[in-house]
């Protein structure tokens, strides 16, 4: 029993070195994607605006360049009220990504709030042209036309949006507004 004991202390280093051995562990994980500081600061940015912590959204998303940071730029500018300054970013995310919804939608609201129907009306279309898939749109350019009292347009908007977005928060609203016009 002797002679077995220093056999056994001899092998378990050896057991220990095949085990750490890159041939028994299998191929190597692949590395980390590595990803740009811009890129984290991006989804740091949406993640803010995600919480309604829209003030730091924009702090940070400000200097960033990219259609989705310029996006999310403007709607967190909407959500500050700060319609103006919206516009800019959306209008670059759109030049970028003509259908994308965030900033569809930001500018809608912008340019509506600030009373530039007949804009929102044109910008919105173009919008609509590119993707007719985006409630948003038709429901900024359905509040453009009614502001503008062009009610059967806003009608068929606002029918394009609830078929688009039924259970949206705005839905109960626009389902009511349709309903007194019947």
């Amino acid at each position: 029993m002797g002679r077995s004991l220093p056999v056994l202390v001899l092998a378990l280093p050896v057991l220990g070195a095949c085990a750490s051995s890159p041939s028994t562990r299998g191929p190597a994980p692949p590395p980390a994607p590595k990803t740009s500081p811009a890129a984290n600061a991006v989804e740091e940015g949406v993640a803010l605006y995600e919480q309604e912590r829209y003030a730091e959204a924009e702090a940070v998303l400000a200097p960033l360049p990219g259609p989705r940071a310029r996006a999310y730029l403007a709607a967190s500018r909407v959500r500050l009220r700060r319609y103006a300054g919206a516009e800019t970013p959306a209008l670059e995310a759109l030049r970028a990504s003509p259908a994308d919804p965030v900033a569809s939608a930001a500018l809608g609201e912008a340019l509506v709030a600030q009373g530039k129907l007949g804009e929102a009306i044109r910008r919105l279309t173009v919008v609509i042209r590119a993707d007719p898939r985006l409630p948003y749109a038709y429901y900024w350019r359905g509040q453009a036309y009614h502001r503008n009292r062009q009610i059967a347009r806003m009608v068929d908007d606002y029918q394009a949006f609830l078929r688009l977005a039924p259970g949206a928060p705005e839905a109960p609203a626009v389902r009511a507004l349709l309903a007194g016009l019947s």
